[in-house]
């Protein structure tokens, strides 16, 4: 067994959050706090539980990787609201990935939170104030759940305040814990307060110093124990001046993270670069924070009334090309810049040795400061992609030469073959992933969309390739993987083996794959991790990065099963004696003014105001919601320029009318007949045309809380209920503009491409059912919304779609195709794992019942699996393939 010491703490969500020696800062996001936002107090206060619920979402997106809840206010039920949003969470799988900080002054709010939250928590806080009777009862009660606990530096006497406070408090509570509850020290994490600075007072001014002594003391003295806090605390001096505060953050964590703090809670939106604060005004915040001058207070005040944005212009040649050879190529590398690499490139060619010398020097010496500042945190993924342009463009213009000399090339750090497995046509990621790899002296081998299993190792084995990575976004894609890991296993190859994809997860795969292929399978979430994960595999250091890994999936499975038992399910039959309550004699169905097929046509600038800007920002690794992304300190230039780049291009394809974009739309009368939706060709409802059958959950709820299907949303026969549904493309003719930018060894340009085609896509789903509700049904003619309330769904009905949490079920998409004969109309294809083909394509229903709304499925029994089957006229174990994702184990 190798050793797991470098495993400092283990939480969990629905995915298990392990943080390393070498892990990053863990960053705790506080907008789901009452006490820390407005909005969410506002929300709570009025039960708009689901709005309250985006606000969670926002902070998981925006790179939150642990949620904290705070309920504690004085007018409101802090014991119910607290668990009615765990329970929330626990259904938003988007959400409920991530751990749980259950943050609450109140006992009794936080053992509520215990019973019912999922995963390995942590609890924010309990401390000695009430002596330490009260404090072992509470502790102990926190072991017995399995949670992790936050103690605060607060005792009998009050608040610690000074730095001898600090380290006495937290002794003491350390010694109670370890030596006489049997706490796991590395489950113990101190908060040792942090207090505003330059309040003007003089015993405030060593706040933040005292607060860094007592972190270094702490990681010293108390064995694994881990230091937090509430970052935003100490700029609370300069509330309304955000470029301070986000200044005031980010030296603080510096330096804080430098004296041992692991975590915080911090809004990440709230947070400038600590290389990129302008140097001015880092010397008078670290003055403050460090106490290095009596009038440190007075001068950043002072400076602080006219902290503005820097501006910076340039003027006839930029100055970097007056630069040495080298250091230009440096410099065009991690910019970005091509406009000049070729004529660099033969000038370095004219003064090097051989070609060869050109890319084994200046280029990869560029090439090793983009992987560096990239790994660092100091530069994003789309200058990441702009650079491997660069790279490209240089390699291109020197390999006529290489070839002349017959030259091997250059040493790469390793062979990589990249797949998006059969059945799955969607890549943006995979190709992100292989750029960013190639920048890193990589040879990427890229085989490109549903390939099969065979041929990926096929390939491999050809290739003498090191390493294999599989890439899937629908559902049936995880199925794939597990053939592809059981197919290696089979030809007893011991290649390793990295998984990623919107659909993966670091459960699923130490569940099923590495299973399946125990020889060394590594999930890696997102581009940042490939290449410190590859360089691992490729290093001496692989043997020992592969147990711990393998080790590490052992704890997540025993996790998982545990989590799994403490869950309990209802019988098929009793989840439908809790279907949704509806009135449905107090309901008059709006009969849809277009009945039928009918094909619809757009343009780009029909879709453009219909764009959700924030997932495209995610597309490219930048955490964040639009607009507010702009104004994020250190992210935000970057952020803009990929929006203004995304907008020429849609300038350029609304002038061009390039892209095909096709959809069709169909509405039917229908019922609701127990689960099943019936389809029927004309108003007589004596013919029926199809069936749509629905999933119904079955997690056991509280007595009040139903257990949806989205049939309970149709009529039932009786009631002149309707249905539609939808098929909409951006993608026709796509291959043409990513041809042209793929031959100018333009891989930025390409991934944009295909962003861009996917937002266009969501947005022309947005606009159909816009229209859909205004005119083609009608049923909310007088509708006024703008954009941002599209987004966030306040529209009436729902239009969930086939794959997605409410219903999972992929085969129930060749029932649209049927009814709306979608190849015809729009030119989509299923392909066998029915990801629809271009991927730059949206399908779904729509349903009208106000009452209607998104919802998880969560996981369902065996009995539902084998009514299904019987339903669907489907051998059991055939379709257990497609549910796999969904059922309960």
């Amino acid at each position: 067994m190798s050793d797991r010491s470098d495993i400092v703490l283990e939480l969990s969500g629905l995915e298990p959050l392990v943080v390393r020696k070498d892990s990053n800062f863990v960053n705790v996001g506080e907008r789901t706090n009452v006490a820390g936002s407005k909005k969410f107090l506002r929300l709570i206060n009025e039960g708009d539980f689901d709005e309250a619920l985006s606000i969670a979402r926002d902070q998981v997106e925006g790179g939150a990787q642990i949620l904290d809840v705070n309920m504690d206010d004085g007018l409101i039920d802090g014991k119910e609201a607290m668990v009615n949003f765990l329970n929330l969470i626990a259904a938003e799988p988007d959400i409920a990935r991530i751990p749980i900080m259950i943050d609450s002054s109140k006992w009794e709010i936080i053992e509520a939170g215990l019973q019912v939250v999922q995963g390995k928590a942590v609890v924010n806080s309990i401390s000695l104030k009430e002596g330490e009777e009260s404090f072992i009862q509470q502790a102990k009660a926190v072991q017995r759940y399995g949670a992790a606990v936050i103690v605060m530096a607060f005792d009998e006497e009050g608040q610690a305040d000074s730095y001898a406070r600090r380290i006495g408090i937290c002794e003491r509570a350390y010694r109670l814990l370890v030596d006489r509850v049997g706490f796991h020290p590395k489950d113990i994490i101190f908060d040792p307060n942090i207090f505003p600075v330059a309040t003007g007072m003089e015993e405030h001014r060593q706040n933040a110093l005292d607060f860094f002594r007592a972190t270094t003391w702490i990681k010293e003295h108390l064995p694994h124990a881990h230091v937090s806090g509430g970052v935003s605390n100490v700029s609370f001096s300069f509330r309304g001046n955000n470029k301070v505060r986000e200044a005031m953050h980010s030296a603080f964590l510096y330096h804080g993270i430098k004296a041992g703090m692991d975590m915080g809670i911090v809004n990440p939106t709230m947070l400038e670069v600590y290389d990129d604060i302008p140097k001015d005004l880092l010397e008078r915040v670290e003055d403050v924070l460090l106490d290095r001058r009596d009038d440190a207070t007075e001068r950043l005040m002072a400076f602080a009334e006219n902290v503005k944005q820097d501006v910076r212009t340039e003027n006839g040649t930029p100055e970097w090309r007056t630069w040495d050879v080298r250091k230009r190529m440096e410099y065009a590398l991690v910019k970005g810049i091509a406009d000049f690499i070729v004529e660099d490139t033969e000038e370095a060619r004219q003064l090097l040795e051989r070609p060869l010398h050109v890319i084994e020097g200046p280029l990869m010496d560029g090439m090793n400061v983009v992987g560096d500042l990239f790994g660092s945190g100091k530069m994003f993924l789309p200058q990441v992609v702009k650079s491997a342009r660069v790279m490209k463009k240089a390699v291109a213009y020197l390999t006529p030469y290489l070839e002349a000399e017959k030259s091997d090339g250059a040493k790469t750090a390793g062979r990589i073959l990249l797949a998006t497995v059969k059945g799955d046509v969607h890549d943006i990621g995979k190709n992100i992933v292989g750029v960013v790899l190639a920048c890193n002296n990589y040879e990427v081998i890229d085989l490109g969309v549903m390939v099969p299993a065979d041929k990926i190792l096929r390939e491999a084995i050809a290739q003498e390739v090191d390493i294999i990575g599989l890439s899937g976004l629908i559902t049936p894609s995880l199925d794939e993987m597990i053939h592809v890991a059981e197919e290696m296993e089979r030809q007893g190859m011991t290649l390793p083996l990295l998984i990623g994809g919107a659909t993966t997860s670091r459960v699923h795969t130490a569940i099923k794959i590495e299973q399946a292929y125990p020889h060394g399978v590594v999930h890696v979430n997102d581009a940042s991790r490939a290449v410190p994960v590859a360089g691992k595999l490729n290093s001496e250091a692989r043997d020992n990065f592969l147990q711990s890994i393998k080790e590490e999936y052992v704890t997540v499975r025993e996790n998982y099963a545990l989590s799994q038992g403490r869950k309990s399910y209802l019988p098929l039959e009793d989840a439908r004696n809790k279907k949704e309550s509806v009135d449905w004699s107090a309901y008059n169905p709006t009969v849809p003014k277009r009945l039928g097929v009918t094909s619809i046509e757009a343009s780009v600038e029909d879709l453009r105001p219909f764009i959700d800007w924030t997932p495209f920002f995610h597309t490219w690794e930048i955490k964040g919601k639009f607009p507010e992304v702009f104004e994020r300190g250190g992210i935000g230039e970057q952020a803009r320029s990929i929006y203004d780049d995304a907008n020429a291009l849609l300038d350029q394809l609304a002038n061009s009318r390039q892209l095909g974009i096709k959809g069709v739309v169909g509405l039917f009368p229908a019922n609701s007949v127990g689960d099943d939706i019936e389809v029927y060709a004309n108003e007589d409802r004596t013919e029926c045309q199809d069936v749509f059958r629905t999933l119904r959950q079955q997690q056991k709820k509280t007595a009040s809380e139903p257990n949806l299907a989205m049939a309970d949303f149709i009529g039932p026969k009786g009631i002149n209920d309707y249905i539609g549904a939808f098929a909409v493309t951006t993608g026709l003719n796509i291959e043409p503009l990513i041809a042209e930018r793929e031959a100018d060894h333009d891989d930025y340009g390409s991934i944009m491409v295909k962003a861009v085609a996917d937002r266009l896509a969501e947005a022309f789903a947005e606009f159909l059912h816009q229209k859909v509700r205004r005119e083609f049904w009608g049923y909310a003619s007088d509708e006024a919304l703008g954009n941002d309330d599209l987004i966030k769904e306040k529209y009436s009905g729902i239009r969930p779609a086939p794959g997605y949490p409410g219903c999972p079920d992929h085969l129930e998409k060749l029932a649209i195709w049927r009814l709306l004969d979608v190849e015809k109309h729009t030119g989509i294809t299923l392909t066998e794992s029915l990801a629809m083909q271009p991927a730059a394509s949206v399908c779904g229903y729509y349903i009208a019942h106000p009452q209607s709304r998104y919802y998880g499925l969560g996981k369902i029994l065996d009995d539902q699996v084998e009514d299904l089957a019987q339903r669907k006229g489907m051998d059991k174990e055939e379709l257990k393939k497609w549910l796999r994702p969904v059922l309960a184990e």
